[in-house]
């Protein structure tokens, strides 16, 4: 392990770290729903999960976005390398063009059949809290660093601008994952600019046209330019059911059934419109 390579482990482990137990303990103290079930066994399972994405990717290697960008800067790859750009604009354009490409992957995981299956294991929990940003399916994983480091390797940006991407990603999937609740007043100016956990609630709701709703992890700019923007849900959001019609069982508590969910045979593909 290189120096970059400890720099980085020790800035993103520290601050997803940080921002989780700080989100945990927001929503514990103000929370905006009550559960459907306990936390421990689907803390077990999320966690669990995400125990097993880590080891994943792991054995990728070195095989990372911010690698990757590192790798573009070195043999001149990508189209910030061939351009002549201010620091402070490509580091600003490298955020923005990367939320893009996020906010397409994660529609195309609901229009594509055979990633939809593999979304539906982050669908299926029937609570929404911070956990739930951890809860995707290993190969979804795998797919996801692909795609992002295709991306990175077509844009060509310094791998500062890709560590701080990252680090906003996933501190805003766990802050609109929450079950944190914000004055609605609050609510309404903040989501002008980023997702809020009222915002991106709704689209965990098992009703189609919400699902198929506020695809954003991170600017809400997205929805809006593509009208998949949804105000509010149908239901309220205390009413309102979350998780997939299909599963509204006490089987997404269970890791293994949550693993094998992408494998199985009634696990059809429901066409989000």
């Amino acid at each position: 392990m290189d120096v970059t390579d400890t720099i980085e482990l020790w800035l993103r482990g520290g601050l997803f770290l940080s921002l989780l137990v700080l989100f945990i303990l927001a929503e514990s103290l103000s929370p905006k729903r009550r559960r459907v079930f306990g936390r421990l066994k689907r803390w077990r399972t999320n966690f669990g999960i995400t125990i097993v994405n880590t080891i994943t990717i792991k054995l990728l290697g070195p095989v990372t976005a911010i690698a990757t960008a590192g790798y573009a800067s070195h043999y001149q790859l990508g189209f910030f390398n061939h351009i002549d750009l201010s620091i402070g604009i490509e580091f600003f354009l490298t955020l923005i063009v990367l939320d893009f490409a996020i906010y397409i992957q994660h529609v195309a995981t609901h229009k594509i059949p055979v990633l939809w299956r593999l979304h539906k294991v982050h669908h299926s929990d029937r609570d929404i809290d911070t956990s739930t940003a951890l809860r995707f399916h290993p190969i979804e994983i795998v797919l996801s660093m692909v795609y992002k480091c295709a991306v990175v390797l077509a844009l060509g940006p310094a791998a500062f601008a890709v560590l701080t991407f990252e680090a906003i990603l996933n501190g805003c999937a766990m802050f609109n994952h929450s079950n944190l609740h914000i004055p609605a007043w609050f609510d309404k100016y903040l989501r002008l600019f980023i997702v809020t956990p009222d915002m991106h609630r709704v689209h965990h709701s098992v009703r189609p046209e919400e699902t198929n709703s506020n695809y954003g992890f991170s600017l809400s700019l997205w929805d809006r330019v593509f009208r998949t923007y949804k105000d509010q849900p149908m239901d309220g959001h205390d009413q309102m059911t979350i998780g997939l019609l299909e599963h509204q069982t006490h089987d997404p508590e269970n890791i293994i059934w949550s693993l094998r969910l992408p494998f199985d045979a009634n696990s059809a593909y429901i066409r989000r419109e």
